[in-house]
């Protein structure tokens, strides 16, 4: 009895008292535990678990809906223009001549010329724009139009010095000019 007294001793005062014995029992409760929970938990399916590689790609988009992304591969829709109406290229032409034509008259003419193809919130911006300020003063190509939707439009037409940018709007089937922007080349 005294052997197994001494062993006793030297175990709880010596080895259970240092880093490693400390580390000793705790790396075997951690395996107690580990054994019993695979003892409690029956045996395996060797097929499951990560290396089982699913046979189609999960998705987590629906693909019969509609594409929701800002990027479309469809074409814009055409622009819709109400019959007897100005079509955007036209509309386009025409406020862009009357945008060139400012310097000829005063102001209140040069608005009163943009007036019937704007919409109220350019009519607005321009209240108290110079038309001396027009930084050109000739078309030198024809308007290209990049259709967004079916109601918005964006014009490009050369200048001579710069391109005119409009950007037209249709809320009702008729075109007018919602904002004007000017790129110098």
């Amino acid at each position: 009895m005294s052997a197994m007294r001494r062993a006793m001793e030297f175990l709880f005062t010596r080895v259970l008292r240092s880093r490693l014995g400390v580390a000793v029992v705790i790396a075997v409760l951690v395996f107690g535990v580990i054994g019993a929970a695979r003892l409690v938990a029956g045996p395996t399916d060797p097929t499951t678990g990560l290396s089982n590689r699913p046979a189609e790609p999960i998705s987590t988009v629906d693909p019969e809906a509609g594409d929701d992304g800002v990027l479309s591969s469809a074409a814009p829709a055409s622009p819709k223009t109400r019959p007897g109406e100005l079509t955007p290229e036209q509309t386009a032409d025409r406020f862009t001549t009357a945008w060139l034509g400012g310097a000829a008259g005063s102001g209140e003419e040069w608005q009163a010329r943009l007036r019937p193809l704007s919409t109220p919130a350019l009519i607005e911006e321009l209240a108290g724009a110079d038309p001396k300020t027009v930084p050109a003063r000739r078309v030198t190509g024809q308007v290209t139009l990049r259709p967004r939707t079916d109601a918005f439009v964006e014009a490009l037409i050369p200048l001579d010095n710069g391109r005119l940018r409009l950007e037209l709007v249709s809320p009702d089937g008729r075109w007018l000019v919602d904002a004007v922007d000017w790129e110098r080349q």
